[in-house]
């Protein structure tokens, strides 16, 4: 009788073992899946936990600007996507363009989605996203201006560019009289009292200058240059990256993309033409 009780109360302590060991690695597992998750957030490096921060000049109409202190525009809106389907708050903000790089290098956002040119060395600097738009680099003169009808004409003639563009490299091929502005607007508002003889400047902003404030401008020739645009991330961020290619590549497929490009253009522009 006594080894009976002896081998039930054996076999109950071994049940009772089992089943708390299988509880600990339940716990385990879950425990291990909740980190994984959390370690995920923790690889998306933000400046500001649950916001995407990102930067632009807010001085680029139609692309980025101020309205009713307010900033509005594609890349506005673009940036605004992105981070809706990230799961995290759109936070836009402005710096100067000429230091946007150092802006993003030293963590003061997390992207720039500011109509940037995804080039060569700028990759050096800084991790480029899927391209969001292509457009390309064009010259503008004043509407009266019969004298440069072709790139040729260029040479030795006072070229407009936006600080720390990709323009200053094209506007360096044809002269050496360059001028540089805060911005692509206020070089183009120097073509009709005739301060500057051309300007070099994103097709898109060139021709929604003339449509929306008026100028008395014209592009001449074909574009110079067809330039890719994308986000720029830093660099050692994959996680930021990837969800921000995929946010992109969801967009364009569920057509969201399209109805923003149409809305301020009238055309997709990520459409091959």
């Amino acid at each position: 009788m006594k080894k009976n009780k002896n081998a039930l109360l054996s076999l109950f302590v071994g049940i009772l073992v089992i089943f708390v060991l299988s509880a600990c690695n339940s716990n385990t597992s879950s425990n291990s899946k909740g980190n994984e998750k959390t370690d995920n957030k923790v690889k998306m490096d933000l400046v500001n936990e649950g916001k995407l921060t990102f930067a632009m000049s807010g001085l680029l109409k139609p692309l980025n600007y101020k309205e009713n202190e307010k900033l509005v525009g594609f890349d506005v809106e673009i940036g605004t996507e992105i981070a809706k389907r990230i799961g995290l708050e759109a936070n836009p903000v402005t710096n100067p363009w000429e230091t946007i790089i150092q802006g993003l290098k030293g963590k003061k956002y997390d992207a720039i989605i500011g109509s940037m040119t995804a080039t060569e060395d700028r990759s050096k600097q800084v991790d480029f996203s899927d391209p969001y738009y292509t457009s390309g680099a064009q010259v503008f003169v004043a509407e009266g201006n019969n004298e440069i009808k072709a790139k040729e004409d260029l040479k030795d003639k006072t070229i407009g560019v936006m600080q720390a563009s990709t323009y200053t490299d094209d506007a360096k091929k044809y002269t050496t009289k360059i001028k540089s502005f805060p911005s692509d607007i206020y070089a183009l508002q120097d073509l009709p009292p005739g301060r500057v003889g051309a300007v070099i400047t994103d097709r898109i902003v060139g021709v929604s200058a003339i449509k929306e404030s008026g100028l008395k401008i014209k592009p001449i020739d074909d574009v110079i240059k067809t330039e890719e645009i994308a986000v720029a991330i830093n660099k050692g961020n994959p996680e930021l990256l990837k969800a921000i290619n995929e946010a992109i590549a969801s967009m364009v497929e569920d057509g969201t993309y399209e109805k923003i490009s149409t809305k301020w253009f009238g055309v997709n522009l990520l459409e091959k033409k």
